[in-house]
């Protein structure tokens, strides 16, 4: 039977100025997109295509045309029956240069075969059987702002705190990493994302600097595609390095592959909705796994409706590491969905219902 696409889009309102090293986000345009079968219209799969600024291949695409597009070529096709079955059609039907679109409609469908119940992988997490420990996210801001929460987090019962730096002075930033030192347990596992805000020539100081701090790992410390400075830095492992920027747009496996060998980073963290969705964030775990190189997943600052996805996808595996999964709780605007976080874990509570999308 052939499938029929709607779209429509949404923009989502930060509850606080987000600051990061490219900027402040206040609001964030997504596109919600609806598989279903003609004659079965009762029944759909709804997934979100979400882009970043100064981070996605796509962040410029034209959405509306491409998914207008996309909602005639989608007509020739028939409704898949597995997860592979997904993940070909999906081939066929986007360019890699369109990862957000490739996430979206991947989640859609997986929806679609699996009823559309919101349940995109069956496993243990849609189930409210199993948990995913998530690390507590600190934004950028002045000193108080960040210090304010840092509290919070660690008083909610995060054990794993990531703090976002580049942005105010750097000697700020290591006199909150002392106090977070000093106020509480060392059992704290403490890591930092930079966003490639250090310059090249001054990473190697500020890596010896934060050394003191027995940092779990730190994000992006340059910017991407510097690639014999990026394999020099982890190379001299003053402080784990976790690529993050640096994966996306790198489509392939044999160029996947070529980029952990140079590199040979400590650490990847995959962002399925900048990477061009599961199959490829799979693909890239594989890799890492083959390498003894560790890795982790995170939204990219979805609404719940991508969010649920990754957390499914993410309980495909039996992860050992606090994920990046507790971004649900930024928009004032966000859907109502089962996603709860308690203490530092995120799961699905089957009791609550999903807000409408369409």
């Amino acid at each position: 039977m052939a499938l029929k696409l709607e779209y429509k889009s949404y923009t989502l309102d930060f509850k606080f100025d987000a600051g990061t090293s490219r900027g402040i986000l206040k609001q964030k345009t997504v596109w919600y997109l609806k598989v279903y079968q003609p004659d079965r219209t009762f029944e759909y799969g709804i997934g979100e295509v979400a882009t970043l600024e100064g981070l996605s291949v796509d962040y410029k695409a034209d959405m509306e045309f491409e998914l207008a597009l996309l909602t005639d070529k989608i007509i020739k096709s028939k409704m898949p029956t597995s997860v592979e079955g997904v993940y070909s059609l999906v081939k066929q039907l986007v360019s890699e240069k369109l990862p957000s679109i490739k996430f979206g409609l991947e989640t859609a469908l997986l929806d679609l075969i699996n009823g559309g119940k919101k349940e995109i992988f069956a496993n243990g997490f849609y189930q409210s059987e199993k948990n995913i420990p998530i690390n507590g996210l600190v934004w950028m801001g002045d000193k108080a702002f960040m210090k304010k929460q840092i509290d919070e987090k660690i008083k909610a019962g995060f054990k794993c705190i990531k703090i976002k730096i580049g942005a105010i002075d750097f000697e700020e930033e290591i006199k909150l990493l002392r106090y977070i030192k000093s106020t509480y347990s060392d059992e704290l596992t403490l890591r930092v994302d930079a966003n490639g805000a250090f310059t090249t020539q001054k990473a190697i100081l500020k890596l010896k600097a934060l050394q003191e701090f027995d940092l779990h790992s730190i994000e992006q410390p340059i910017m991407p595609n510097q690639i014999m400075s990026m394999k020099l830095l982890c190379a001299k492992s003053i402080v784990p390095i976790a690529l993050d920027e640096e994966l996306v747009g790198v489509n392939g496996k044999v160029n996947k592959a070529e980029l952990l060998n140079e590199i040979k980073p400590q650490y990847i963290i995959l962002k399925p909705s900048l990477l061009g969705g599961f199959h490829e964030t799979s693909e890239w775990i594989k890799l890492a796994k083959e390498r003894n190189i560790g890795w982790w997943i995170t939204s990219a600052l979805e609404s719940n409706i991508g969010l649920n996805a990754i957390c499914q996808f993410t309980s495909e595996y039996k992860v050992n590491m606090h994920q990046g999964l507790g971004t649900g709780m930024l928009y004032k605007n966000n859907f109502d969905s089962p996603l709860t976080i308690k203490g530092e874990s995120i799961y699905y509570n089957q009791k609550e219902n999903w807000g409408a999308v369409f």
